[in-house]
């Protein structure tokens, strides 16, 4: 069984108490690899290699070395661009062609955006009568990074990437339904930044890794994407150290068709953005509003483009373009949703239950069929809170 350890200091080690977790492929329900899972001891050697980092070669190196480092990530991660695919989908369910086209490329992508901004982000100077006022621009210092479990690796190198670029080292907590690519992203650094730059501690939140992360003093800053209710307890353990925090947390996000609009194009649009990744992105459109000349044909064209276009199965067939959720405790979770609804007297015009015909291998994944709710309140639950699934109303 494949084992992924943490990386600190440049080095993969395993978790001092000898405790690991499974990570789980969602679409088979089968295990894939042993996780070990760190707490307190491994956070502390992380943060003190991070910290020692910052006093050795990465605090002095000057601005231009360092950017040559980060394409050198960015080509690292290009060279193993389908070890990275796989793993991508393996550990959170979606299509193999949304890994390959958009979240491997964005997540090498990251590295170079930031290396070539901060080329050019210069220190301020405002001259007055007698004097000269100076901005300088200087590390944060240690920075933790809480990663999702949607777009693994691009939405770990999203923070990873500028935090380096301005001189900082960092901490990576990814999800724990996903570390495997942040365990791929370590391999390739071990061999380009110096030890203690990026570290990879594995856990999970509360009495576990996440906590420890949020709660160390010597932390200077935190960024974490996820739930509302998550971001609230970092923000509580944060402020006894006053933190830097950035947060990106959970949302509900509207489309808004009028009836001048293209229908057609209307159409293609919603399916990209309220299915793609099963729904499962913080920009997801799960919210609806047409204007109501356009409302029943807009209905129509949906419902029928969904019927005909959209392909649920394996996320390694090419095909596919709707995978697995990230989990069988997520889709528990979403299907909370769609009971709400019809509790409040939704119309399911399609969707709402797992799909029929998987194939054996597959029986036992996290799949839903998308789903198209009408007839909902503005005050209903499945309205007004984010369900993070291929679900719209």
């Amino acid at each position: 069984m494949k084992e992924i350890k943490h990386f600190i200091n440049g080095e993969f080690v395993a978790s001092a108490s000898g405790r690991t977790f499974d990570d789980i492929n969602p679409a088979t329900g089968k295990v894939i690899a042993k996780v070990h899972e760190g707490g307190k001891a491994e956070v502390d050697l992380a943060v003190a290699a991070a910290r020692a980092a910052l006093k050795g070669p990465w605090g002095t190196m000057p601005m231009a070395e360092r950017m040559d480092l980060l394409m050198k990530l960015a080509a690292g991660i290009q060279a193993r661009a389908e070890e990275f695919a796989q793993a991508e989908v393996a550990d959170n369910g979606m299509g193999i062609s949304l890994a390959r086209h958009v979240n491997i490329p964005r997540g090498s992508a990251n590295f170079v955006q930031f290396a070539e901004h901060f080329k050019y982000v210069a220190t301020e100077c405002w001259e007055m009568e007698g004097a000269l006022n100076y901005a300088l621009r200087r590390p944060l210092g240690v920075v933790g990074i809480i990663s999702p479990w949607n777009f693994p690796l691009l939405l770990t190198t999203w923070k990873v990437a500028p935090a380096l670029a301005c001189g900082n080292t960092v901490i990576i907590k990814p999800s724990e339904e996903t570390p495997a690519t942040t365990a791929l992203l370590a391999d390739v650094a071990k061999d380009i930044l110096p030890p203690g730059v990026l570290n990879v501690v594995h856990g999970f939140g509360a009495d576990s890794a996440g906590a420890a992360l949020t709660e160390h003093p010597d932390v200077d800053g935190v960024t974490f994407t996820g739930e509302t209710t998550t971001g609230q307890i970092i923000m509580r353990a944060a402020a006894a150290n006053l933190k830097k925090l950035s947060f990106e947390l959970g949302g509900k996000n509207p489309n808004i068709i009028f009836a001048d609009a293209d229908l057609d194009a209307c159409v293609e649009t919603t399916l990209r953005s309220s299915f793609a990744n099963q729904g499962e992105v913080c920009l997801c459109g799960s919210r609806i509003y047409v204007e109501r000349p356009l409302y029943q044909a807009f209905l129509d064209k949906l419902v029928e483009r969904i019927r005909t276009t959209v392909k649920i199965g394996d996320p390694t067939d090419p095909a596919t373009t709707l995978g697995a959720l990230i989990s069988k405790e997520h889709l528990a979770r979403v299907q909370t949703f769609l009971d709400s609804a019809k509790e409040d007297g939704a119309t399911f015009l399609t969707g709402g239950k797992r799909p029929e015909g998987l194939p054996e291998h597959l029986k036992d994944g996290a799949f839903l069929e998308p789903t198209v709710i009408v007839g909902l309140g503005r005050d209903c639950k499945a309205q007004r809170q984010e369900i993070f699934g291929p679900v719209v109303s």
